[in-house]
């Protein structure tokens, strides 16, 4: 594969998924989903995998949008995600959903009204008056990106009103109403639900003496998975060697507050991996290193699993006991 941007680059890795369905619909690529769902019926497992950062379809207008060059994009890219995603899928029986609209087009890690109205024409600001900017706006990677530490400033014109919808109706929207019925479907058949959002970071530092983690474990500080789904995790990555982090520098975003619901049976936890350990020294194309990864990964799908499922049949259970009371 290769480092450069095209239009087609993401939909490759997906030609031998018989059972994923596209969904959505990407602005200026007529024809082209904005994500791809894989489901199992019925379901082995009670996991839904998602990679909303891993998506490589870039339409021309895009690519023309940007300020310099479409290589910038690659650093907004949990670049290959996607393909370690379908690889667990495949090894678990989990469900699985990629996004195939490129980050640098929607952000579906962010709410749909983390906006830098800066970046739109005057007539696209809300009339009422444009709201206080959250943290991740103000460092430029709010729900449509805007600039980058190195690169500055991503794009040559400020957007309109439309282009905002159009991303908003084609991508965001119904990625997200997916991920609600898929993990309804999961949560109907074995009393519980787990989303594993999957993402990857940079390399982290590493300390004097203490190693840098290789996977950070994200569940907002504990509001969006029961702690024994976290705690097994855990215990996962210790048995497989590999260092893991709690929350810092990553809690979990947008993905996790709108779908985690611990105690309505849906749990969620954000996974963060390392690039360096899947990826070559350029943190480009996919290394030896990913074969391994993906069976670690899957290995911790397992393991999940059969704890949510436990959950579900508990809490079944408890259902069952205040019904006959």
């Amino acid at each position: 594969m290769s480092g450069a941007l095209g239009e087609n680059d993401s939909q490759a890795g997906w030609q031998g998924l018989g059972q994923g369905t596209g969904g959505g619909r990407i602005p200026g690529a007529p024809g082209v989903p904005a994500f791809f769902l894989a489901e199992v019926n019925p379901s082995a497992i009670p996991v839904l995998i998602a990679a909303p950062h891993g998506g490589r379809h870039y339409p021309r207008a895009l690519l023309a949008d940007f300020r310099h060059g479409p290589t910038a994009a690659l650093k907004l890219e949990d670049r290959y995600v996607d393909l370690m995603a379908r690889g667990i899928a495949e090894a678990t029986g989990a469900s699985l959903i990629a996004a195939n609209a490129p980050r640098a087009m929607i952000d579906l890690n962010r709410a749909p009204d983390d906006i830098d109205w800066e970046m739109f024409q005057r007539e696209a600001r809300p009339s009422e008056g444009v709201p206080t900017a959250s943290r991740r706006v103000r460092g430029g990677l709010g729900l449509i990106p805007r600039r980058l530490p190195v690169q500055g400033d991503l794009w040559r014109r400020r957007l309109g009103g439309a282009d905002l919808a159009e991303r908003l109706a084609g991508v965001h929207e119904p990625y997200h109403a997916a991920i609600a019925k898929a993990l309804s479907t999961l949560r109907e058949r074995w009393g519980a639900a787990l989303l594993i959002d999957l993402h990857s970071m940079p390399p982290l530092p590493s300390r004097p003496g203490v190693a840098s983690a290789q996977v950070v474990i994200g569940d907002r500080f504990g509001a969006s998975s029961h702690g024994s789904v976290v705690a097994s995790a855990f215990a996962h990555f210790a048995q497989v060697r590999r260092e893991a982090a709690h929350n810092r520098p990553y809690a979990g975003g947008y993905v996790l507050e709108r779908h985690g619901d611990p105690r309505g049976g849906i749990h969620a936890l954000q996974i963060e991996v390392d690039r360096s350990r899947y990826l070559d020294s350029a943190l480009v194309e996919p290394s030896e290193q990913m074969t391994g990864m993906i069976e670690d990964l899957a290995g911790l799908v397992r393991r999940l699993g059969s704890v949510v499922a436990e959950l579900g049949r508990d809490a079944g259970a408890q259902d069952w006991s205040l019904a006959a009371e």
